[in-house]
């Protein structure tokens, strides 16, 4: 970072990721909740003891010594598991109301904190609440920590929904009382000395399980003589409990006129009531909780469909770059007659064709390029263009050996120019002023060309519509793992991109390492701009809005020197990434202009607003969220999904390199960009747009040359002489 940027996007940046992570793990947590279901043996050592195996399904532990509680005759406590459920709980409480009957509702700590509405209803309807813990955990196989973390959370969250604790609680996977086993009763004590009163049923209809509505009834009015009372197990959460709620209609049809009464499990032992009011400060940490879980669960929700989304998205943009690159290469690639007849129109009767070689300046700005700039200008004068060429090197206050390098070189043609430093942009104005040609080709200072490349840049040309030509730029140090990445990026993502800018004739830009340019259309926009950081978007989008045609010429390659360290590379996106929103901020107005100017803003700005910025934006976010499925979620979709997306970026890569005339082995390498680089790139994006958003303003970033080109100043060169490909 350099000095005196603002620190504060950083606080952001960490503070946000650490946010989505926690409201992520509490969704993940509160997550595990599955309802009833079948358990593997705990391996127990036996049953619990037999006053309470033989005893009642209510054990009040209060005293020290448990006391079992059995239901009065004909007294029926109906209790539901699991719940509150937005679907089946409501369903229940009508049936209940109709009924005029009164029951207990074990309710799960989360389900209370996502649904509190539905919590504050059951007891508004005279209903009463116990706890069943947070997650649904099993209390007999958990720690004594996890234990006392669900039950705290559990009372938390009916404080927060309700402002109320409670006495009452039910462990999961617990039954009858004869099948309470050893460790069930350890954790049944637990919950005693915290003053709970443990709730077990006489009846479980294992309604979970679905057994149909007559099989449910049947459980529910079974064990023991006519007149006895019951506490009955059913569930209103876990699943589709639609039987559930036929079957407690007909339970309370049958029993109701026979004189049974359904009421409560405090009223029916004549307990104080379950639930108990709560202080503010409680009701406040409470409603944290609760608010905290809403979100969350609102997140990975909403994040589920952005998930969705941004797939879809990607799968689209990759389809319609694939077909635009096909149909650019036949388009470009058709005899030379065909295509000099579809490019433009023929010339004016008894004028003459343009000249198919005119001369030609080539301005390099050139900063402490003591390391490839001897390597840039041999390239550039050792060309087979017919035409004249000077090239022009701009010495922008460079500290180093540059100017002395380019003066040593002696070779005709070159021209040096110096200037105290400005800035790329005003060392680019200051060279297209000294320059003598109406064709115009600007060049970093740390590339160089091949033989035959400015005869294919210039030759677009030729078509008066024409007002700029954008190149191919390689990759030159593409050895390390690095340099792979970014070669992979600039075949698959830049070219492609610039094949379908060309057909829809909005190119948002001319990349400065190889761009070529009509004086008079530079004119007409004033010149290269200084007033953003990425100057040639900037210049390219202004060109484009004159309604001139900025295209891409395949043929004509610039091999560039990329950064050959994560640092340096961050430093040169955040530049290229901050400066482009710039651009983007600045030509806005073109998407609701006419002509050129707004066909450029209406195909171009919004196709850059959404894969360059809004998806690489959320992207950090979605890619945390496939880590939160593999956890929390079905591990399989975005196993499937990732693997999906790395094989059609696989496959569009390998078309995108055999367009290029490129190996396809450097793909090895892309399975592993996904981990590292993209997620680099990505919060490129998340860093400018803070910035933006702060209102600071980005400095410019100098890259550090490494020497690529340091061995080809003096050799002659050819479209085979760098052995990269």
């Amino acid at each position: 970072m350099r000095r005196g940027e603002p620190r504060g996007h950083w606080i952001l940046l960490s503070l946000g990721g650490l946010v989505l992570a926690v409201l992520l793990l509490m969704d993940g947590f509160a997550g595990g909740t599955v309802g009833e279901a079948p358990r593997a043996d705990p391996g127990h050592s036996g049953p619990a003891p037999s006053r309470v195996t033989a005893g009642g399904p209510v054990v009040n532990l209060s005293g020290g010594v448990p006391k079992s509680l059995r239901m009065p005759a004909k007294t029926i406590a109906l209790t539901f598991d699991d719940g509150p459920d937005p679907e089946w709980t409501p369903r229940i409480l009508d049936v209940l109301r109709r009924h005029d009957a009164r029951a207990t509702f074990f309710t799960v700590g989360s389900h209370v904190a996502r649904e509190p509405a539905l919590t504050r209803r059951i007891l508004r309807e005279g209903h009463e609440i116990g706890s069943h813990t947070y997650t649904h955990a099993d209390l007999a196989a958990a720690p004594r920590w996890r234990a006392r973390l669900e039950m705290d959370l559990t009372q938390r969250a009916l404080a927060g929904a309700a402002g109320v604790h409670t006495r009452l609680m039910r462990m999961p996977y617990s039954s009858r009382p004869d099948g309470l086993t050893a460790p069930e009763w350890r954790a049944a004590e637990r919950a005693g000395e915290d003053g709970y009163v443990v709730v077990l049923t006489d009846r479980d209809t294992e309604d979970w399980a679905r057994p149909g509505t007559e099989t449910i009834v049947r459980r529910a009015l079974a064990a023991g003589a006519r007149g006895e009372g019951a506490v009955v197990m059913l569930h209103d959460s876990g699943g589709d409990r639609s039987e559930t709620v036929a079957a407690v209609g007909r339970i309370l049809d049958r029993l109701q006129p026979q004189g049974y009464r359904f009421t409560t499990l405090a009223q029916a032992l004549g307990m104080p009531p379950a639930e108990v009011a709560v202080p503010a400060r409680e009701r406040a940490v409470g409603w944290t909780l609760v608010a905290a879980q809403r979100a969350a669960s609102g997140l990975t929700g909403t994040m589920g469909a952005v998930f969705s989304v941004a797939g879809l998205l990607c799968v689209l943009r990759l389809v319609a770059l694939l077909v635009f690159a096909h149909v650019h290469m036949r388009r470009v690639r058709r005899p030379a007659g065909r295509r000099r007849r579809a490019s433009g129109p023929p010339p004016p009767p008894g004028g003459l064709p343009p000249d198919p070689f005119p001369p030609v300046s080539v301005v390099v700005p050139a900063y402490n390029e003591e390391v490839g700039i001897a390597a840039t200008v041999t390239t550039l004068l050792n060309t087979d263009y017919p035409g004249t060429v000077e090239v022009i090197v701009v010495d922008d206050g460079s500290s180093d050996g540059t100017a002395a390098i380019v003066e040593s070189l002696g070779l005709p043609g070159l021209h040096l120019l110096r200037k105290p430093n400005g800035g790329k942009p005003s060392a680019l104005n200051a060279g297209m002023a000294a320059a003598r040609s109406e064709i115009l080709v600007l060049v970093d200072g740390d590339t160089v060309f091949q033989r035959d490349t400015l005869r294919h840049l210039i030759a677009p040309f030729a078509d008066p519509e024409v007002g700029a030509v954008s190149g191919n730029t390689k990759v030159a140090n593409r050895g390390g793992l690095l340099g792979r990445w970014q070669h992979i990026e600039y075949v698959i993502g830049f070219n492609l991109d610039r094949r379908m800018f060309d057909l829809l004739r909005c190119m948002p830009t001319v990349p400065g390492a190889i761009g070529a340019f009509r004086r008079s259309v530079l004119a007409e926009v004033g010149g290269v701009p200084g007033d953003t950081l990425a100057e040639d978007t900037d210049l390219t989008m202004a060109i484009c809005r004159t309604g001139r045609r900025v295209v891409y010429e395949e043929k004509a390659l610039a091999w560039t020197e990329a950064p050959s360290s994560l640092r340096q590379l961050w430093r040169q996106r955040y530049r290229w990434c901050y400066g482009t929103m710039q651009a983007m901020w600045k030509h806005r107005g073109s998407v609701v202009e006419r002509g050129g100017s707004g066909r450029f803003g209406r195909r171009c700005l919004p196709y850059l607003t959404v894969f360059q910025v809004l998806l690489p934006l959320f992207a950090p976010a979605i890619d945390l969220f496939a880590v939160f499925g593999l956890f929390f979620l079905d591990p399989l979709v975005p196993v499937v999904s990732w693997t999906l997306f790395v094989a059609a970026q696989a496959a569009a890569g390998a078309y995108a390199l055999w367009l290029d005339g490129e190996s396809v082995r450097p793909l090895w390498a892309l399975p592993l960009q996904q981990f590292v680089y993209r997620q680099l790139m990505y919060l490129v994006v998340v860093q400018s747009v803070v910035t933006a958003l702060l209102g600071a303003r980005l400095g410019w970033h100098t890259i550090r040359r490494t020497g690529t080109f340091a061995d080809f100043g003096g050799r002659e060169q050819s479209p085979g002489l760098i052995g990269y490909r």
